[in-house]
């Protein structure tokens, strides 16, 4: 898998999980306490963790 590719998988994942973070259903879930309200940290974590790994391989991307 190329350089490209790769940062082209993370950002499918990222704008997946973005999707779900700002999803009336999961924020209504967190809201209510039906799951733990942690969670919703856990997901910012996992967005800001993969935007640093996108961060990391943008630079190997070639320009041209």
């Amino acid at each position: 898998m190329s350089a490209i590719e790769i940062l082209k998988q993370f950002n499918s994942c990222y704008l997946k999980i973005q999707a779900i973070a700002q999803d009336e259903n999961w924020l209504l879930l967190i809201a209510d306490k039906k799951i733990d309200p942690e969670a919703a940290t856990h997901l910012g974590d996992v967005l800001h963790y993969l935007g640093e790994a996108m961060g990391c391989v943008e630079p190997l991307i070639d320009p041209d």
